[in-house]
């Protein structure tokens, strides 16, 4: 099954996705894990489209799903998502009334936010407690401050969230502990106890706690040396090929000349640039797949173009190239892009991807 689109979609530059792909790594995540997801679909599903993506993962009975904001819980409600939706974000007072229409779920870390959710008319929530990101929760060893709020208002759930799960640096356990630390100074222990990201999930074995969080994972980035499970692929960059040059010795390439042809050469000019999110610091560097051969990237990406050197390979204008994802048995992975790019994240890199992109979604990608 593909979705809908317009042969429009397809004459410059769009993203596949690989929705069978994306549910056998929740699959996985879920047998490693044995507990139930609560599958990370924020950031419009790491820029590979929340409804989408929500749909196909309903396939894992998941017990909710978890996002960053309540403008996207209207966005999956009004696509008929009824499931539970957790807000792992800080919600300021002024969003509570519309967090209560869509039945959103806030996670609390400030006594005055957690007073006023209740006061206000209440409904389930989840503590947030901070074990040392210092990003958002009550930290751990100040729980007390809440105790009389969580006696008369007792939370659903209570998590934490570990900064650096990917590494070998014992922060995790350490978090781990501070997080068990604070439950025990609760004066009631909520029903649904979680902290796994992605990271956490695929380092360890079975979980302790009620459900686990995947958010990366799930859309094909995997955790590194160490990872017990590595993901599929899931997002695949596909653009056109527009126009053919044969450039002669000495002959530059984009901005700044900083790419010069030694002899004879060819390139192909692509429709896409870093205004669609494929990122400048590419330039010169980046591998592009054509035919199930890679290339690479000639000169600077410019805002609406790429040019690539095409010199040894059969080209005409129309045919694909692959910038992200599988071309034949060649695999550009968005960490070996990432790392081109300047040794960005991963996360960013996805995310970045804008919407004058399209987002085709099918359930196998060649």
């Amino acid at each position: 099954m593909t979705t809908q689109s317009t042969a429009q979609e397809t004459t410059r530059a769009w993203v596949d996705v690989d929705l069978g792909a994306l549910v056998r790594n929740g699959a996985a995540l879920q047998r490693h894990a044995g507990v139930p997801l609560v599958p990370m679909v924020k950031a419009d599903a790491y820029g590979l489209g929340a409804v989408a993506c929500a749909r196909a993962l309903e396939r894992l009975d998941p017990l909710a799903f978890g996002v960053a904001t309540v403008r996207e819980v209207e966005e999956l409600r009004a696509a008929g998502i009824g499931r539970r939706i957790y807000v792992f974000s800080p919600l300021l007072p002024e969003e509570f009334a519309a967090a209560r229409a869509v039945r959103a779920v806030p996670t609390l870390g400030d006594p005055a936010a957690i007073a006023a959710w209740v006061q206000g008319g209440g409904g389930p929530w989840h503590l947030s407690i901070e074990t040392g990101m210092h990003r958002a929760g009550l930290r751990w060893d100040l729980v007390g401050l809440v105790a009389d709020l969580v006696r008369a208002h007792p939370p659903e759930g209570a998590f934490t969230h570990f900064h650096s799960a990917e590494h070998n640096d014992g922060s995790l356990e350490r978090q781990e502990t501070r997080f068990r630390e604070a439950l025990a100074a609760l004066p009631v222990m909520p029903a649904l106890l979680h902290a796994q990201n992605s990271a956490a999930i695929v380092r360890r074995a079975e979980s302790p706690w009620s459900f686990v969080r995947p958010g990366v994972f799930l859309y094909g980035v995997g955790s590194g040396p160490g990872a017990a499970l590595h993901p599929e692929p899931v997002a695949h960059i596909r653009v056109r090929v527009l126009e053919l040059h044969d450039l002669q010795d000495g002959d530059t390439v984009s901005y700044s000349a900083s790419w010069r042809a030694v002899g004879p050469r060819r390139v192909a000019t692509l429709g896409i640039g870093y205004a669609d999110g494929y990122r400048r610091a590419l330039g010169n560097r980046g591998p592009a797949l054509l035919h199930g051969v890679c290339t690479t990237v000639a000169g600077l990406v410019t805002m609406d173009m790429t040019m690539i050197d095409v010199t040894d390979l059969a080209c005409r204008v129309g045919d694909v190239v692959t910038l992200l994802g599988r071309d034949g048995s060649e695999l550009i992975t968005v960490e070996e892009l990432a790392v081109f790019a300047d040794f960005m994240s991963p996360y960013e890199l996805l995310t970045g991807l804008r919407q004058r992109l399209p987002r085709r979604h099918h359930e196998a990608v060649a």
